[in-house]
């Protein structure tokens, strides 16, 4: 803001600069962002939203850094890959957040939100529009009054109408529309937060609490067709929700009631990307600083203009964008779980760079582009550059080679007409995009047996199930990992830890793990396979120590103190001031010094319960230069 009052255009990184300085007067700590993949939550593939990372600390643990924090997380959601291309959805995304553990509530949440779009952004008060949770008789939840009382005053003060509409499910607001209202109330389908969804979805003994969102109003010239009538909570264009503020204040039952927490909390998240379109009064989150480089980029390379390959692009920026911050945190290209999501986005990316007539490598060109727009922010994105467009390319030049080879299959397949099952295998085996098989076969006037799709459609389908299935126990909903056996094999994974560095070598360096109840896994660097012989030796290790029924407790210390110390950490994470270590055992016996999240058994001795020895049951591949290996008690 200017000395005369005036607004300043911003700029995104202006805007998390910002939103941070403002917290921070506000005495609230600025916290590190966590990792893409989360290395101690084994129930999602990715840090899926702000709050995620800090759930512990909601659900009741202390945070080293105070009950007042804010910071800007990365986020990544594979599950929007599909909805890519149109003006707003993104599968990585920055969510700005602010939570109270504890101390201030509504009041001070909503006003210093609302103050933070007005006053330091600029947003146009006239513009924006909230929604508050409707109560529900049934489960004894009250309206949420306190909130919207809340929102008429700082509406009010703006000199701006804000009357008050019930609508309850989004349905009805399709068919009631706006009614001349600012604040909506919703049902809780819209306006309330758990880890389960509404509220008898709220898991057992669970905080949950109604939420108020916010949302810019684009204009009507925005509301699509088909959605009925506009209000917030429609998907047609108009309305974009940029935060939500969660309020927990209550826990439920064992009888299915809900009573009012003594301890609550705020959970705020808004997102980067959209407070900046706002802020441009654009609806197209392609048009802001940390996506709109990247596109005039692609401009350049193909000669093509963005209005002409709107889709195109907006896929290609998307994807590179998510997988750059991938690679920083550690992941590579792979056939499974975090690095088959990295390896789909870099192959669609490079599926829609062919409509812009970009057929050479192009990696090269768009990632560090990608990279200087967050090196200035992010000292790791800095850090890890060229090592980050080294692995880009890398798979670039693999998937042509693949693209070659699944061009000859083409061929084969293509004697009698491409079947749906034909189509699967090359999208399944060769990497290849349905659209790209069957635009070379228009170009090569190969058939497509009139079922195809169809038959391709139900391929999908059964591969889907089969994914389903082998992730049952292992993706969860919610936070996870905290029964017993978990935090055995939390425990068991340091001490292999610590014996992979005295057998195989001190240059191994943790690059992944997932733990669930019934095996842990640890993936690590090291160029050759693991010989048998080698294993056994860990396994005699991690026994051995086991049997000396090692003490195991955790101190947190200062984070350059933490390495000076010795304490060991994970490829790709990047930590705060303080970190938490584990330590297994004491001088001369300690064998374990780790940087870790938790949480653990007391003592060693407890893995050998019921008479269970460690056993290393499985050394593969993971990817280049990237070794895995399973273990279980049994």
């Amino acid at each position: 803001m200017r000395q005369d009052g005036t607004i300043t255009e911003m700029n995104a990184q202006q805007i998390r600069n910002e939103y941070l300085k403002f917290f921070n007067e506000r005495n609230h700590e600025i916290i590190a962002r966590a990792p893409l993949m989360l290395k101690d939550d084994p129930t999602t593939l990715f840090t899926g939203s702000g709050m995620q990372p800090l759930l512990p600390y909601l659900l009741g643990q202390e945070h080293p850094a105070g009950v007042r924090l804010t910071d800007s997380q990365t986020c990544l959601r594979a599950q929007d890959i599909e909805d890519v291309g149109d003006n707003r959805h993104t599968t990585f995304f920055e969510m700005l957040g602010n939570w109270s553990m504890g101390d201030y509530f509504k009041e001070q949440q909503i006003r210093w939100f609302f103050e933070f779009l007005t006053d330091v952004v600029g947003l146009d008060a006239s513009k924006i529009y909230v929604t508050c949770f409707i109560g529900d008789e049934a489960h004894g939840i009250p309206r949420d009054d306190e909130a919207a009382a809340i929102w008429q005053t700082l509406f009010a003060e703006k000199g701006i109408d804000n009357k008050i509409v019930e609508l309850g499910s989004a349905e009805n607001g399709d068919t009631l529309g706006m009614q001349g209202g600012r604040i909506f109330f919703y049902d809780d389908g819209e306006n309330w937060w758990s880890r389960g969804g509404g509220l008898d979805k709220t898991p057992i003994g669970d905080p949950c609490g109604p939420d108020s969102e916010v949302f810019y109003d684009f204009g009507p010239q925005n509301h699509a067709e088909g959605y009925g009538l506009a209000h917030p909570a429609s998907d047609s264009g108009q309305f974009m929700e940029i935060g939500n503020q969660v309020f927990m204040q209550y826990r439920r039952l064992e009888d299915g009631s809900f009573e009012p927490l003594e301890r609550k909390n705020v959970d705020f998240g808004g997102g980067l990307e959209r407070i900046a379109a706002a802020q441009m009064d654009s609806p197209d989150v392609f048009k802001i600083s940390l996506l709109w480089p990247i596109i005039e980029k692609l401009q350049s390379l193909s000669g093509k203009k963005y209005e002409s390959h709107t889709e195109s692009m907006r896929v290609i920026a998307d994807h590179l964008r998510a997988a750059t911050f991938m690679a920083v945190d550690g992941c590579v290209p792979a056939n499974k779980e975090q690095g088959y999501v990295m390896r789909r986005l870099l192959r669609r990316a490079i599926r829609f760079a062919f409509d812009l007539g970009v057929e050479q490598n192009f990696f090269e060109e768009i990632v560090p582009v990608v990279a200087d727009l967050y090196v200035d922010d992010y000292p790791e994105v800095k850090a890890k550059r060229d090592e980050v467009i080294a692995v880009l390319v890398k798979e670039e030049k693999v998937f042509r080679q693949t693209l070659r080879k699944g061009l000859k299959q083409l061929e084969k397949f293509s004697a009698d007409g491409l079947t749906g099952t034909e189509l699967f295998t090359l999208y399944d085996t060769f990497g290849f995009p349905v659209e790209l098989s069957t635009e070379e076969a228009f170009k090569q006037d190969i058939s497509l047996s009139d079922n195809w799709r169809q038959e391709f459609d139900d391929r999908m389908a059964e591969q889907r199930a089969r994914s389903q299935t082998a992730a049952k126990g292992t993706f969860k909903g919610g936070l996870g990992g905290d029964s017993l056996q978990h935090k055995k094999y939390h425990t068991a994974t340091h001490l292999m830890y610590a014996a992979l560095k005295k057998v195989v070598g001190d240059h191994v360096t943790q690059h992944g793990s997932n733990i669930t109840e019934e095996r842990l896994r640890f993936d690590f660097n090291n160029d050759e396979k693991v010989t048998r012989e080698q294993l056994d030796e860990v396994e005699k290790l991690v026994n051995e120590w086991i049997s000396w029924d090692l003490p195991v407790s955790f101190q947190e210390y200062p984070t350059d103190t933490a390495f000076e110390m010795g304490a060991i950490g994970a490829f790709g994470d990047k930590y705060g001031d303080t970190v938490k270590v584990y330590k297994m055992g004491d001088e001369p016996k300690r064998v374990s010094f780790e940087i870790c999240g938790g949480p653990h058994v007391e003592h060693t001795a407890q893995l050998a319960e019921d008479g269970k020895v460690f056993k290393i049951t499985k050394e593969e591949s993971s990817s280049a230069g990237i070794r895995r290996v399973k273990a279980v008690l049994v």
